[in-house]
């Protein structure tokens, strides 16, 4: 006679909390990843030169992968491939300054006329030192 040996009971419904959990921790991942490629893709669109940051709509997110230290990879690949499929979408690549250096101008002298007295005798005395 061999006595069957009981199995153990199944587990009964997961309780519905933990799943609802479990659920909303996978919508957030999803988001945050959806958020960080973007950001990332912004980031490679602005030192490619992207004119309108609009045109990252054209770039499936499904396509693009995240590397373990949060980077996209092959970021300026796709900028690349996005830039030679859709050149209009791209202007001159941008530096981190946009702002240009002021023309060389040397200082004039200043005339006689535009000094006071006192500073006039002041150059005056400057050009008529020994040197």
């Amino acid at each position: 006679m061999t006595e069957a040996t009981p199995s153990p009971p199944e587990p009964a419904t997961a309780d519905p909390r933990v799943e609802t959990l479990e659920r909303r921790i996978a919508e957030l991942e999803a988001t945050h990843r959806t958020r960080l490629v973007r950001a990332e893709l912004k980031a490679e669109a602005v030192r490619a030169g992207m004119v309108d940051l609009d045109g990252l709509k054209l770039v499936d997110l499904a396509t693009v992968e995240v590397g373990d230290d949060g980077e996209v990879k092959g970021g300026e690949a796709l900028m690349r491939n996005l830039r030679r499929a859709k050149p209009w979408l791209f202007g001159q690549a941008s530096t981190s300054s946009t702002a240009a250096a002021p023309p060389a101008i040397p200082p004039g002298a200043r005339r006689a006329k535009d000094m006071t007295h006192d500073e006039w005798r002041a150059a005056r005395a400057e050009l008529l030192r020994p040197r």
